[in-house]
């Protein structure tokens, strides 16, 4: 059985204090149901687009959602097949969460034959690979990766399942299992075509179905192709190592995968606590307030923190002097947004009771 090498290094440790930090944050944001649809659909958008654009679908962003939404672009028939099938790939997740057991080979075959649906020819969407498949630079021909032999594919992916199903498994962090499950699908390979979103799909399953969902507001696939090539080095340093997958240390690649999910997160954790305090502020206020950066970053420390003294405001915005703190301090008291409480230097500030 397969057994998965890697050490839980102190910047995987810190990604994954990020991320369970923002998941709490994004989970418990009292948000009204339309903007958690708002949030899932341009989630959606952004990873079918990105997760076919990194494999050379030439849509944009905005064409991608005008087909999303069964609007007619000019575009090629198979960029505008391969935006629709992974829609379908996205919702046939929520399927799969569902499904009773463990993890299977017919799983990663179902996202497989979603994602190449009208674009792979009948004969060659049966199932794994057969034939061997070499990768080389575009240019120089120089051979950038070699996956294992076909006759190895069906025997690796049970070993694999074998351990994603195995007791050792459940005792690994969801975000770790679904990254090791990204780095080892890609390294099987084991299909002629679509590998990358298959591979990237399924690992989103894994997450999907270890509760880090997250609401389904993010999208790895966007950071995946913003830096591609940052993306395809992760991989290489690892397929340097040793010709026998279970052979090589998955450490960088983890650090680089929960870097990724921690990001993304993060992002999605200061746009949910944006709108989260917009809201409160508004309902307080009785009108949209106009806060500047500077005081939105305040105001989602007071939010956070409960209260903070002046020396702690000055950490959270560092370039800024003082003065210019209290200034934006000051107006946020005259909006009734910010209270304080003490008259000398140890005085604290807080979100006014709403």
């Amino acid at each position: 059985m397969y057994q998965p090498k890697y050490t839980i290094t102190n910047e995987i440790l810190n990604n994954i204090g990020q991320i369970e930090g923002s998941k709490e944050v994004i989970e418990n944001a009292p948000l009204v149901p339309f903007y958690e649809k708002k949030f899932q659909t341009d989630a959606i958008a952004r990873t079918v687009h990105h997760g076919t654009h990194i494999e050379g679908n030439d849509l944009t962003l905005s064409q991608t959602k005008k087909v999303l939404e069964g609007e007619s672009i000019v575009a090629r028939d198979r960029d505008i097949q391969e935006v629709i099938n992974y829609r379908n790939v996205m919702t046939l997740l929520d399927e799969l969460k569902e499904k009773r057991g463990g993890y299977d080979k017919e799983m990663i075959l179902d996202i497989y034959r979603e994602t190449i649906n009208k674009i792979v020819a009948e004969d060659k969407a049966e199932g794994f690979r057969k034939t061997q498949v070499i990768i080389k630079e575009e240019g120089t021909g120089k051979v950038v990766f070699q996956p294992p032999p076909f006759v190895e594919v069906p025997f690796l992916l049970d070993d694999f399942f074998e351990w994603l199903n195995s007791k050792n498994a459940e005792k690994v962090h969801p975000i770790l299992k679904a990254g090791i499950a990204h780095y080892i699908l890609v390294s099987i390979h084991p299909f002629v075509e679509g590998n990358g979103r298959t591979v990237r799909a399924f690992a989103m399953l894994v997450m999907v179905r270890e509760n880090y969902d997250i609401k389904r507001f993010f999208s790895l696939e966007e950071h995946f192709d913003r830096d591609p090539a940052s993306y395809y080095e992760a991989f290489s340093k690892i397929d340097k190592q040793s010709v026998e997958i279970g052979a090589r240390d998955l450490t960088g690649w983890l650090e680089y995968f929960t870097g990724v999910v921690a990001a993304e997160l993060a992002k999605i954790k200061h746009k949910v606590r944006k709108l989260s305090i917009d809201s409160k502020l508004k309902i307080k206020i009785g009108d949209q307030v106009a806060l500047t950066e500077r005081q939105m970053k305040l105001v989602e420390y007071l939010s956070e923190n409960k209260s903070a003294a002046m020396n702690e405001l000055k950490r959270v915005l560092s370039m800024v002097s003082e003065d210019t703190i209290l200034r934006d301090i000051n107006d946020l008291m005259d909006k009734k947004i910010v209270t304080k409480k003490g008259r000398t230097k140890a005085s604290r500030y807080l979100i006014a009771n709403t």
